[in-house]
């Protein structure tokens, strides 16, 4: 095992399977000599050169485009978009396109492309930098969509995608570049898609939360658990695949379920998990499916105001309270 910041096991990765890979290349805006708008590719042009780390124009569009282009013809891309904020700009190109092509085929074309984008809130940058979308991306059929919340679950999920010959939207939480885990130094570690990982166990409350959420939900649980409420976390890891299983039986084992997600409230990945168990796993229920979640407002630019849109994890126990009471 060697201890690292969750970026530094991004970057990790993306080295090793660029040395392993010789048509693996890495796209985007500033990812060249500059070192990438987070600072995520620094060291990467310097070793693999413009040829395989290439500078973008600004243009979303353009960028994931020449990367599926390049997908299609025998070429693994990753295209880093420096914020989910403005991923729509690319919309057609990942939705209409990439996440398309292998039905449109017959299964008979690959297309291994990789788009990373940097997500979330908590570090007031307003509110054209600090969106969740994951949600936007589970709707479509065709892509694959990932949110690991540990340095571990980062460089497993990304091998695990940079390997595959499907769209994956990856999507790595700002607010989780500098925190550090182990991870394991085997250059094949990987973790497959549709396993999420149970990040604490517990008996009486199931809370299933992804992203930087699920450190909020264990700050929470070691809260609770000072008055004897033992609370699981479960964190999916993988948007699309979802792991059924492992969501369906945390819920069986506690009867009561608080789902805990940054994107906004209205029509988010937690609205879907919800549905999930109240389709698959009613007869389990001892109390309504709690979501908390960001207000369904733009996230402000004043840190007051954020901090009174956005999860944290005074509400995460006020749910879980309240549906030990209901």
């Amino acid at each position: 095992m060697a201890i690292m910041s969750y970026m530094e096991a991004v970057r990790e990765t993306i080295r090793k399977e660029m040395r392993r890979d010789p048509y693996l290349f890495m796209i985007g805006e500033d990812v060249g000599p500059y070192g990438g708008e987070m600072g995520l590719s620094q060291g990467l042009w310097e070793e693999f050169g413009e040829w395989r780390v290439k500078d973008s124009p600004l243009s979303e569009a353009s960028v994931v485009g020449l990367g599926l282009g390049a997908a299609l013809t025998g070429y693994r891309a990753i295209v880093e978009i420096p914020f989910c904020d403005f991923i729509g700009i690319a919309m057609d190109q990942i939705c209409n396109q990439a996440a398309k092509i292998r039905y449109m085929f017959g299964g008979g074309v690959d297309v291994p492309l990789v788009v990373r984008t940097p997500v979330g809130g908590y570090i007031a940058a307003a509110a054209q930098h600090s969106q969740s979308l994951e949600a936007w991306f589970t709707h479509i059929p065709g892509l694959k969509v990932a949110v690991p919340s540990t340095p571990a679950d980062a460089a497993g999920l990304l091998r695990t995608a940079l390997r595959g010959r499907d769209p994956v939207v990856f999507f790595e939480h700002k607010k989780l570049y500098p925190l550090k885990g182990e991870v394991p130094e085997d250059e094949d570690f990987s973790i497959p898609f549709g396993k999420a990982d149970l990040k604490r166990k517990g008996e009486h409350v199931t809370v299933i939360a992804t992203s930087y959420m699920v450190h909020l939900c264990l700050q929470a649980a070691k809260e609770l658990s000072k008055s004897g409420v033992e609370v699981e976390v479960v964190d999916p890891r993988t948007l699309v695949p979802l792991d059924e299983e492992t969501i369906l039986s945390s819920v069986a084992k506690t009867g009561r379920v608080v789902v805990v997600y940054e994107g906004h409230k209205r029509g988010g990945v937690g609205a879907e998990i919800a549905a999930l168990v109240a389709e698959k796993g009613f007869q389990y229920l001892k109390a309504p499916i709690l979501r908390v979640a960001a207000e369904d407002v733009p996230i402000p630019f004043s840190p007051v105001l954020e901090k009174a849109v956005l999860p944290d994890v005074e509400r995460i126990i006020q749910a879980v309270e309240k549906v030990l009471g209901a």
